[in-house]
């Protein structure tokens, strides 16, 4: 049994190269969507922690953009920034590869890292493997890459290993006692998730290159007994972003605001009255009093 002086809490940063699985390994240790998933690389933009307490640990994963260097932007500086600064503060680094991919994008990621910290390497995505037997020489190279506290493959999609993951990391977190309450999941605000999920759709049901061009602003937010009112605008660079967005009729923005309002009704436990306008604003993303009403200093 496990005592107050047994009790470990700690934070543990999830780092990687954008599109290799860290926000849904997120999601599925806490088995609670806080961080919004796509298909498309480079979905998460901002940092965020999720909290995860069973009886002996407290584990606040901290969730981050994907590091890269191919755009220069001020959103994509300053995404740079957030990921930097996240490994800076904790106890632990998980840095998350896909299953048999290692290239200089995980290379320039992993130059990052602090030398005191210990880092456990996640390879992801292992159930995409038609042959286990593979991963034991690509083992063997990463371990002459860097000195790896620990290796763990895994497949966040279908749960392999995370019970194995988490019992690792525990014996590299202090021991402390929490610092979040146990029903705690995130240290977002409501507000903040009902912007990132309006913005997840947009990344899964429009075109390839247009949920780059595009962010969402809160406007409103506001709880009315049980009801959930929120009012959003989708920033995009360009008019015909904004016919693309709005659809035929209004189709395709009333199937974002839809699909984004039952997401936020699981989580938040309540009725979501959820309205979405769509404004152009050419220059956004490297605009800097656009970026710091984002939550980017």
């Amino acid at each position: 049994m496990t005592t107050d002086a047994d009790f470990r809490t700690g934070y543990i940063a999830i780092i990687g190269r954008p599109n290799v699985g860290k926000s849904t390994l997120l999601n599925k240790l806490l088995q609670h969507k806080v961080s919004i998933t796509s298909r498309k690389a480079q979905t998460t933009r901002f940092r965020i922690n999720g909290i995860l307490t069973d009886h002996q640990t407290q584990y606040v994963f901290v969730d981050t953009p994907g590091f890269q260097k191919q755009y220069t932007n001020r959103l994509n500086t300053a995404m740079n920034r957030v990921v930097a600064q996240s490994v800076l503060d904790v106890d632990v680094i998980l840095f998350v590869i896909e299953a048999m991919q290692f290239d200089q994008r995980d290379a320039d990621a992993l130059k990052i890292l602090p030398a005191d910290v210990p880092v456990i390497l996640v390879i992801n995505k292992i159930d995409q493997l038609s042959d286990k037997n593979q991963l034991l020489p690509f083992l063997s190279r990463l371990e002459n890459i860097f000195r790896f506290a620990a290796i763990v493959p895994v497949s966040a999609q279908k749960k392999i290993q995370l019970t194995q993951l988490l019992d690792i990391i525990r014996t590299y977190l202090p021991i402390n006692q929490p610092l979040f309450e146990k029903d705690e999941i995130t240290d977002r605000s409501e507000r903040f998730i009902a912007g990132e999920f309006i913005r997840e759709k947009l990344f899964r049901l429009i075109g390839d290159e247009i949920p780059y061009s595009t962010t969402v602003v809160v406007d409103h937010f506001k709880l009315e007994g049980s009801l959930h009112k929120i009012h959003a605008t989708i920033l995009v660079e360009k008019p015909n972003q904004k016919a693309i967005i709005i659809g035929n009729k209004g189709e395709k923005i009333k199937q974002i605001a839809s699909q984004a309002r039952i997401d936020m009704e699981l989580l938040f436990g309540e009725k979501v009255y959820l309205e979405v306008w769509v404004k152009v604003k050419n220059g956004w993303a490297d605009d800097e009093a656009t970026l710091r009403n984002l939550g980017y200093e």
